[in-house]
C-alpha cells in the first residue's frame, strides 16, 4: 500500500500517525480517581477518620474468598486478604516526629496520618502533604487475618503503645505496639530512623495467617497525565504496574522486593532486597488496586513513605529509584533524567537544564535530522519530474511507481527520508514527556519571569503560543511538494492543534517543545543554505 502512495501522502500519514499516537498514548494513561467516601461503596470497609471518637461501628464489607493465582503456579493457594470487618472509629495512641516526617499511629496499630516535611509542597495555609487519606480503603501497617473471626476481633481490639510520643533527631528509636487477642498476642515494633525511613517488626505469639499493607496510594491532588496505582518490583528485577481502575484483584507476586502504592509525586512502599516478600493484590469497588504482603510469625519490613525524589530514593538503595515510573519508554527516560539532573547540578536551574538538554538532544540526533532535511530538499527539486511521470503513466500504476523509484535512485533521494527521522524521534519525545511529568524535582521549580512552577501549565499561555509560532516558522522554511489543497490546510492547522493541546501541559514540557522547534528552525536554515550552495555549484 505504501508503495502506491505519493510522497505528500506518506508525509501526511506520518504526521497524522504521530499526532494520533500522542493523543491515544495520553488518553490511555490512568485518569484521576475520586476516592470513595461512603463506607459501603468499596469492597473493603473504609477506615474512619482519625482522632474522632464514636461508639457505632461501620457496616461490614464483603470479603472475597477467591484464592489468588500466581504466575507459573509457584504460589500456594491462599485466602485473599479479608475485609476489615467492623471497624470502629479509632483515636491516635502514639506520634513520631523526625526531621523528614510526622507520623501518627491509631489504636488499631495503623498509620493514620503521615506528614512529609518538604517545604515546597506546603500549601499557602501551611498544610503539609499527607501520605494517608482519612478515607483510604486500607492504611499503612494495617494487619488483616485470614480467619474471619480473628480478623473481626482484631478490628475491635485496641493496641497499647509503650511510648505515646517519640522524637528522632539522630540514630533510631522504637515504639512497641501490643494487641492482646483471645487466641494470640500481636507485637508490632516500629523502628524509626533518621534517614526518612522506618522498619516494622511483627511477631505473633503463635502462628496465624495474616497480611500487612503499606497502605493505599497517597491522596494528593490528582491529574490526568500520570500513573496512579501500585508498582511491584519482582524477584527478577522487572517492574509490574497496576493502575487505578485496572486491578483484577487476584494478582500475586512471589519474592518481590518492592511493593509501592504511588501517585504522581509520592509513594507508600515496603521494600526488602535481601529476603523479599510475597505480594497479593486485591481491589476495591472501583477496581483500584490494594496491596498486601503475606505475613510470617516473625517478620521485618522496611518502609518508605514520601516524595519520589531520585536522590532520596537512591540514598536508601539505588534499586529504590525504580519506584519512579516512566512507562514503556523507561529505558530511554531514565538516562535522560540523569542527563537532565547532571546539567541541573551544573547550572542550578531546572528550566535552563531543560533548554540545554533539548539542544544536546538535537545535536545528537542531527545526523538523522540532516538526512531527512536533505531528502526533503531533493524531493522538492524532483517534484516537476515526479509530476511528469505521474501524468505520463497515469493509467499504469505499477510502471509509474517503477519509474519514480528509478528517478529517486538516480538522484539519491529517499521518498521516506523526511518521514523516518521524525518517526524515530517519537520515542525520545515520549521519554522526555514522561520525565518532565514525573520529576518531583520540577515541582515549584522556577525558570524565568512568569514561569514559577515548571510542573504546572503556563499561566499566561506564552510558551504554547511561542511553540505554535515556531512550528509555523519551521513549516514555512521546510521544503515540501504538497499540492493537494486539503493536505496543505491540515499541515497549516497542525501548529494550532498542538498549541491547544499543550495549553494544559506542564510548562517544562512546553518549554522543551518550544526550544526543540527553535533549534529545528536553525538547523533547517543551515541545511537549506548548504543545499542552495550545492545547487549553485552544480549550475556553475
Amino acid at each position: 500500500m505504501l508503495d502506491k502512495m505519493t510522497q505528500q501522502q506518506r508525509m501526511l500519514l506520518a504526521i497524522v500517525l504521530s499526532f494520533l499516537f500522542f493523543v491515544i498514548y495520553d488518553f490511555m494513561l490512568p485518569k484521576p480517581k475520586t476516592l470513595p467516601v461512603d463506607a459501603n461503596a468499596t469492597a473493603v470497609t473504609q477506615p474512619a477518620a482519625q482522632n474522632s471518637a464514636a461508639t457505632n461501628a461501620a457496616p461490614a464489607a464483603a470479603a472475597s474468598t477467591a484464592a489468588p493465582q500466581a504466575a507459573a503456579g509457584n504460589a500456594p493457594a491462599q485466602t485473599t486478604p479479608p475485609a476489615d470487618a467492623n471497624v470502629a472509629q479509632s483515636k491516635n495512641i502514639a506520634e513520631v516526629h523526625t526531621k523528614a516526617y510526622h507520623m501518627y499511629i491509631d489504636e488499631l496499630g495503623r498509620v493514620s496520618k503521615f506528614e512529609v516535611l518538604i517545604e515546597k509542597f506546603k500549601t499557602a495555609e501551611g498544610k503539609l502533604p499527607n501520605m494517608v487519606s482519612p478515607d483510604a480503603p486500607v492504611k499503612p501497617l494495617e494487619i488483616r487475618f485470614s480467619d474471619p473471626a480473628l480478623n473481626a476481633e482484631a478490628f475491635k481490639t485496641p493496641y497499647s503503645a509503650d511510648l505515646d510520643s517519640v522524637t528522632v533527631e539522630k540514630g533510631s528509636k522504637t515504639v512497641t505496639l501490643t494487641q492482646k487477642l483471645s487466641a494470640l498476642t500481636v507485637t508490632k515494633k516500629i523502628i524509626v530512623k533518621d534517614d526518612g525511613t522506618y522498619d516494622v517488626e511483627v511477631k505473633l505469639s503463635k502462628p496465624a495467617d495474616y497480611y500487612i499493607s503499606p497502605g493505599f496510594r497517597p491522596d494528593e491532588k490528582a491529574d490526568m497525565y500520570t500513573f496512579k496505582g501500585v508498582l511491584i518490583r519482582k524477584a527478577d528485577g522487572t517492574i509490574e504496574t497496576i493502575a487505578d481502575g485496572k486491578a483484577e484483584g487476584n494478582e500475586v507476586f512471589m519474592k518481590a522486593n518492592i511493593a509501592a502504592a504511588s501517585d504522581r509525586y509520592f509513594t507508600n512502599a515496603f521494600f526488602d532486597f535481601q529476603n523479599g516478600f510475597d505480594v497479593y493484590v486485591t481491589k476495591d469497588a472501583k477496581n483500584d488496586p490494594l496491596i498486601f504482603v503475606k505475613g510470617k510469625p516473625d517478620m521485618q519490613l522496611h518502609v518508605y513513605s514520601g516524595a519520589k525524589e531520585y536522590d532520596k530514593l537512591a540514598s536508601i538503595d539505588p534499586r529504590m529509584t525504580d519506584i519512579i515510573e516512566y512507562g514503556f519508554f523507561t529505558f530511554i527516560a531514565k538516562p535522560m533524567f540523569l542527563l537532565l539532573k547532571s546539567i541541573y547540578n551544573f547550572v542550578g536551574n531546572w528550566g535552563w537544564a531543560i533548554v540545554i538538554t533539548t539542544i544536546l538532544l538535537r545535536l545528537i540526533l542531527f545526523p538523522l535530522t540532516y538526512k531527512g532535511m536533505v531528502s526533503m530538499n531533493r524531493l522538492k527539486e524532483l517534484s516537476p519530474k515526479v509530476k511528469e511521470i505521474q501524468k505520463k503513466y497515469k493509467g499504469d500504476p505499477a510502471k509509474m511507481n517503477a519509474k519514480m523509484m528509478e528517478l529517486y535512485k538516480k538522484h539519491n533521494a529517499n521518498p521516506m527520508g523526511g518521514c523516518l527521522p521524525m518517526l524515530l524521534q517519537i520515542p525520545v519525545f515520549f521519554a522526555i514527556y514522561r520525565v518532565l511529568l514525573n520529576a518531583v524535582e520540577l515541582k515549584h521549580a522556577p525558570w524565568i519571569g512568569w514561569i514559577h512552577d515548571l510542573s504546572a501549565m503556563d499561566p499566561y499561555f506564552i510558551l504554547p503560543v511561542l511553540m505554535a509560532a515556531t512550528m509555523f516558522w519551521q513549516q514555512h522554511i521546510t521544503p515540501n511538494n504538497i499540492t493537494d489543497p486539503m493536505q496543505a490546510k491540515i499541515m497549516k492547522f497542525l501548529p494550532l492543534i498542538f498549541m491547544f493541546f499543550f495549553v494544559t501541559f506542564p510548562a517544562g514540557l512546553t518549554l522543551y517543545w518550544f526550544v526543540n522547534n527553535l533549534f529545528g528552525v536553525a538547523q533547517q536554515y543551515y541545511v537549506n543554505s548548504l543545499f542552495a550552495k550545492e545547487k549553485a555549484a552544480k549550475a556553475a
